[in-house]
């Protein structure tokens, strides 16, 4: 089946491309009873946005229309479809691409798997980040759903090229990284950043970076044993993202130059419950929430947009040529990149909470859709700085 869906009962499934006059999202599965607004989906989508310094100068507006499943600020339980207009395109500095597939881009994949003649070279087409406008979009009901269990989502850039966060950050400074340019968690690493995303800008270049991602207070018990494992899945969701090209979560890679007297965290008591006491494993045992705070990384490649030439071959005479990719791309595709991480994560852990019966998948009382909207309006507050 065609892969432009994800989820089991949370669904969504994306549609629209780069230069199209939309992009947008159908949401199956969400619960009748959910408090939903205009609002809510632009305060996610406003942190993934272009046109801002140390991005793409695409200046899009990003405006959400909800389209179905709304009925007087509530959801209904049916499907609750979300478009994003394209209101910014300029398609003239793609005219060279149309015949000269660019390295490190999905051109000559797409030109093979669906022919010359079916390929949206305009912005990248299908395979645009421009598509995760629909991910974010869906992830602020996702994110408002996991505030029935009191879960928050945020997540921070941790290293930018060379320069890497190499500190203890805490979840609210993760929060407020939300507006910072480069969502960096410290100022004085921010300050780093900038410099470096300029003297890049400048030589038309390109920095690859690392997101880390926190989930606090998840429920335990999320995942299943074998294949759908939650960190399997959230594998399968961060690696689906544009540009990523590595995931780990807890200790990661770090654990394979330890021993395991190093790695095996200490369960401890923890008031009337038990836990762990380094959380080593990033809130994941077995491909199960046990509770602690999830940690989740992924690494993601150089924008492969550079004004640098590369060598390419000309599809109209089949000569070795070169080609400079001109126009509006991110300097840092893992900036904007965090939003959709987040988005992501939210997806997978809001999917899992209503197969493991802690969120509704029918209907919720107004009791919970009380205390989703107080604990939505405490995040929103919590992430200025």
């Amino acid at each position: 089946m065609p892969g432009n869906s994800f989820g089991k009962m949370f669904r969504i499934t994306t549609f629209g491309e780069s230069h199209g006059p939309v992009v947008g999202v159908v949401v199956d599965g969400v619960p009748a009873g959910l408090q939903l607004s205009k609002e809510d989906i632009e305060f996610e989508l406003s942190f993934r946005k272009p046109g801002k310094s140390f991005v793409s100068e695409r200046k899009e507006i990003d405006e959400p229309e909800i389209l179905s499943g709304i009925y007087k600020g509530r959801t209904t339980g049916a499907p609750v479809a979300i478009v994003v207009r394209n209101t910014d395109v300029d398609s003239s500095s793609y005219e060279e691409i149309r015949y000269k597939p660019r390295p490190g881009h999905a051109d000559l994949a797409y030109i093979k798997k669906y022919g010359y003649e079916n390929w949206d070279y305009r912005g990248g087409g299908r395979s645009s980040a421009r598509e995760t406008v629909s991910r974010v979009a869906a992830s602020a009901l996702a994110k408002k759903l996991l505030m029935l269990t009191n879960t928050w989502i945020a997540g921070h850039l941790i290293s930018l090229g060379p320069i890497e966060l190499n500190c203890n950050v805490s979840f609210e400074e993760i929060l407020c990284s939300k507006y910072s340019p480069l969502r960096c968690s410290k100022k004085d690493f921010e300050e780093k950043f900038k410099e470096l995303v300029k003297d890049t800008l400048a030589e038309g270049n390109s920095y690859g970076g690392i997101v880390e991602v926190v989930a606090v207070n998840p429920p335990a018990g999320l995942g299943e044993p074998v294949f759908d494992k939650i960190k399997a899945d959230l594998a399968k969701a961060i690696m689906s993202i544009p540009a990523v090209v590595g995931f780990e979560y807890g200790l990661g890679f770090k654990a394979t130059k330890m021993k395991g007297s190093e790695v095996n965290d200490e369960i401890i008591k923890k008031g009337n419950s038990i836990g762990f006491k380094y959380n080593t494993s990033g809130g994941i045992l077995g491909g199960i929430t046990t509770g602690e705070p999830i940690v989740v990384r992924c690494a993601f490649k150089p924008t492969s947009s550079i004004r640098i030439p590369s060598k390419t071959v000309n599809l109209r005479t089949n000569e070795d040529t070169l080609i400079s990719v001109k126009g509006r791309h991110d300097p840092a595709v893992a900036v904007r990149g965090v939003s959709v991480v987040e988005a992501m994560m939210s997806l997978v852990l809001v999917d899992h909470a209503i197969r493991a019966g802690i969120v509704p998948s029918v209907k919720l009382n107004n009791k919970d859709s009380e205390k989703i909207e107080k604990n939505w309006r405490r995040y929103i507050s919590s992430c200025k700085p």
